[in-house]
């Protein structure tokens, strides 16, 4: 429809100089932004998220995070050192494409996760919400899942920003005791 179609149109669905929008012109329905709830009700989603110590699995997850860092001669207790050493792996995959990146993204947010537990009240757990299910770091129902912190940055390319963020989350849950 063209431009003049739709002044005529909206001339004519004008009522008391308010305009009547047809039905078929309804604006869109907005997208939500949380997950299909499927056949639940509202009142039946999380409204905090629940959390579960970690497992076998997931205790061995750490623990193989933490060695690779290790071998990588990276300070978990140090965020210059991490963020220096995440910098390096990004631009080292970004110029070689050789390693498989989630196994750089795995490394990482499992550091950076344990120099919280480490320096706040943050503990290792398995956090399940209307998002998922995820490796997190909890106290209550302030949840980080470190995963999203480094994979949003990693697919954005950004460097720099481990110590700013994490330092900010350390000052945060620091002051919060």
């Amino acid at each position: 429809m063209g431009l003049l179609d739709r002044l005529k149109r909206a001339a004519s669905s004008t009522t008391g100089g308010t305009h009547v929008r047809p039905a078929e012109e309804a604006a869109p329905p907005r997208v939500s932004a949380l997950p299909d709830r499927g056949d639940r009700a509202a009142d039946e989603l999380p409204l905090t998220p629940e959390s579960t110590r970690p497992g076998d699995e997931d205790r061995a997850r750490i623990k193989a995070g933490l060695a690779a860092l290790e071998v990588e001669g990276v300070d978990v207790d140090d965020l210059t050192s991490l963020g220096e050493g995440l910098d390096r792996a990004l631009s080292g995959w970004m110029t070689r494409h050789g390693e498989d990146h989630d196994g750089i993204v795995e490394r990482y947010a499992i550091g950076i996760g344990e120099h919280l537990v480490r320096r706040t009240d943050l503990t290792w757990a398995v956090v399940t919400d209307v998002f998922g299910t995820d490796l997190a770091v909890s106290a209550g129902d302030f949840v980080v899942v470190p995963h999203n912190l480094v994979a949003v940055r990693w697919m954005r390319r950004e460097t720099g920003w481990a110590p700013r963020v994490v330092g900010h989350l350390v000052d945060l849950r620091t002051r919060s005791r």
